[in-house]
């Protein structure tokens, strides 16, 4: 226990060292973020090349796909010098200081193996790309499969050095320091053996030690080699889930987790070889076009928030809610879903409600359960109201068009904003001293709320933009990633008629869409390893074989799924669930299509709408719903409070049950009848 209690009286071994690689991670996080803004602008000069021009470029595609994937692998560093990634940590905040330490250290450790076999897996692919001079084989025939998979060994290893330094600064002792730091030195010497032998030939002497480290490894790891078929994959697959939920608890970061579940699984089943598996997996992520829509969307959000168009429109709102009892929050249920059409980023849309509308609702006399719950539930429209970072990662994971998922998803999203008016409409009518008139409001205040005509510009622009880049979808005139990209520009347009827009905001958004978007990339990249793997080792057709084989008829089916869903949502992040059951799910979904009375791809689309619905759900129910510890994170303190009573979680956890059951009653519709999600992609497609 030395390792805990110990203190250092001189610098750290390898302070130096370890200041360097901080700098370098956070210089080059930042840096790259810039790369987002040259990618939505070289798409944008795409989208006027060939609908105005009609000259389309041959490439923008190839030189986004590579900027993109540049940012998210070269954020590696920054996020974990920062320590974002994304973890359970509902038990890991409930231990002890100590037995925190000891689970850190764990973490790390599993991280360090783990990445270490996959940066020495994916940098043999890397250098025999560069030697084939590998190209897209497009028109323009870049060499964009060389950068992509340099790219992901670089990033493989930023990741593995910045965590070896924190692991560095987790020891307080001074060997143990010196030890980790030894490491990290053997690793790069490893890999400097690798570079060597690959060029030196068969007969160099690098490739004579390459060789031996290679049949030691080999010749270990065959030791642990388990013949799958003799377990039989319903074993496999009950040990894999009890290994991702105990992991999982540790507070381990969820990319973490299934990517050394993915890199065990590899080396048990198919031995030294099996990293090819992983590798290729994640190397296939980088490749994803559509997901370049997700750090648009994200910065486009991110320039409209920071530049104060939220509080513009509840200013507007109040103007326009009229002198009916609850107006205020009918205004914050409008604002909510005009925020979540900007946005698609949830936690980012209860952060700026419970910041602009949880105040004033409170100071105006507003029920407190009543406000709690209100804002909780229409924040997490951002879930289901296109543009939907959930619904393009199911998307992708499903192989549905994203653009259907997106008209789908409108109209239910539209459905349960009314719902939430309705329910609270009802309420304060029931009970008057709930909420107060617009004519108390202005008596208690003793002010009337006015816009200036900048504002009223910004907030019209604001709902322009919106319309437009959900226009331009629906329609079919551009893609989603497009569409995206107008936006962010669209968005510097309001930030600007607002006289908010300035490089200092431009630099914050940008560094924030870094982070987001690099949680969210390595957390995917994991899981997308693992899926692959799983699925290769027949995971995915036992799993629908065993849901198809229960005899519960089509409906009962999806009832189960959703069932399961529930479960996994009380201790499991909504990327992990959707990439370990998606593509177990959405087969069977498609293969029960004609008994729904339903075509396949509609049927794929609409089991979509119910996944996003349920993930909702997700969000608000406790005890382990993110909205809620989103919306205490931001809360007023006791004493900013009118009654001077404090906002505690466990009154949040009560306030949103009632929105729970509307957001329930919600997904039954939807799934007993489900033209109210289809009818309009339906329509759109002709």
């Amino acid at each position: 226990m030395v390792a805990v209690t110990e203190t250092v009286i001189n610098p750290p071994a390898g302070a130096g060292f370890s200041r360097i690689v901080d700098h370098v991670s956070r210089f080059t996080g930042l840096a790259v973020g810039n790369f987002y803004l040259i990618a939505a602008a070289c798409t944008l000069w795409e989208v006027f090349s060939r609908y105005i021009l009609n000259d389309p470029t041959q490439w923008v595609f190839e030189v986004v796909m590579v900027l993109c994937a540049c940012a998210w692998m070269l954020s590696a560093g920054f996020v974990t010098l920062q320590k974002r990634h994304i973890g359970i940590t509902v038990f890991y905040l409930m231990a002890s200081d100590r037995t925190r330490w000891w689970l850190d250290l764990f973490a790390m450790l599993v991280g360090v193996f783990a990445l270490y076999m996959l940066v020495g897996d994916t940098l043999i692919r890397a250098l025999e790309s560069i030697d084939l001079t590998e190209r897209l084989g497009s028109a323009w025939n870049s060499p964009q499969p060389i950068i992509l998979k340099s790219v992901l060994v670089l990033g493989l290893f930023m990741y593995l050095v910045q965590l070896l330094v924190n692991l560095t600064r987790h020891f307080q002792s001074r060997p143990l320091q010196v030890a980790t730091l030894a490491l990290l030195a053997l690793i790069c010497l490893r890999y400097l053996v690798q570079i060597a032998a690959h060029y030196g030939g068969y007969d160099s002497a690098f490739a004579g030690i390459d060789e031996t480290l290679n049949e030691t490894g080999g010749a270990f790891v065959e030791n642990f080699h388990v013949d799958r078929d003799a377990i039989g994959i319903g074993t496999i697959s009950l040990m894999i889930v009890i290994a991702l939920m105990a992991l999982m608890m540790t507070g381990m970061p969820l990319g973490i987790v299934t990517l050394i579940i993915s890199v065990i699984c590899a080396l048990l089943f198919y031995g030294n070889n099996g990293m090819y598996l992983v590798s290729t997996n994640a190397m296939d992520l980088l490749e994803k076009y559509p997901l370049v829509a997700v750090p648009f969307f994200v910065l486009m959000a991110s320039i409209l928030e920071r530049s104060g168009i939220a509080r513009d429109l509840f200013d507007a709102m109040s103007i326009f809610a009229g002198g009916f009892r609850g107006g205020v929050a009918l205004q914050t249920t409008i604002v909510a879903v005009i925020l979540a059409a900007m946005s698609g980023v949830m936690g980012g849309e209860i952060v700026m409600l419970g910041l602009v509308a949880l105040p004033q609702m409170l100071r105006l006399g507003y029920d407190r359960k009543l406000t709690i719950g209100l804002i909780c539930a229409a924040g997490a429209l951002a879930t289901l109201i296109p543009p939907s970072i959930v619904m393009i990662v199911y998307g992708l994971s499903a192989n549905v068009g994203i653009g259907d998922l997106f008209s789908a998803g409108f109209v239910p999203g539209l459905m349960l904003a009314s719902f939430y008016v309705l329910y609270v409409l009802v309420r304060v009518n029931l009970n008057p001293e709930f909420a107060p008139t617009a004519a108390e409001i202005a008596k208690m205040t003793g002010s009337e709320t006015k816009l200036g005509m900048h504002q009223v510009v910004a907030v019209i622009l604001c709902i322009l933009l919106i319309a437009c880049v959900m226009g331009f979808i629906y329609a079919g005139i551009t893609s989603v990633t497009e569409a995206s990209a107008v936006g962010v520009f669209g968005a510097i347009v309001v930030a600007a008629v607002r006289f908010k827009f300035n490089y200092a905001l431009l630099r914050d958004c940008l560094a924030s869409t870094m982070t987001i978007v690099g949680t969210i990339i390595w957390l995917i990249l994991g899981a997308v390893a693992f899926v692959g793997l799983y699925n290769l080792i027949g995971g995915s057709e036992f799993m629908g074989s065993l849901i198809k084989s229960a005899g519960l008829g089509p409906l009962g089916t999806i009832f189960v799924m959703m069932a399961i869903l529930v479960i996994l949502g009380t201790f499991m992040e909504w990327i992990a669930i959707i990439f370990i059951t998606v593509p177990v799910f959405a087969p069977v979904v498609r293969d029960l299509a004609p008994a729904l009375g339903m075509d396949p791809d509609w049927a794929a689309v609409w089991f979509g709408v119910l996944f996003v619905m349920n993930i909702q759900i997700y969000f608000l129910s406790p005890p382990f719903g993110p909205a809620c510890f989103w919306l205490k994170s931001v809360v007023p303190q006791a004493k900013q409070m009118p009654d001077g009573r404090e906002i505690t979680l466990q009154e949040i956890f009560l306030s949103v049950l009632p929105f729970i059951a509307l957001q329930i009653l919600g997904m039954l519709l939807v799934m007993f009848f489900p033209e109210i999600a289809l009818w309009m992609p339906k329509a759109l497609s002709g």
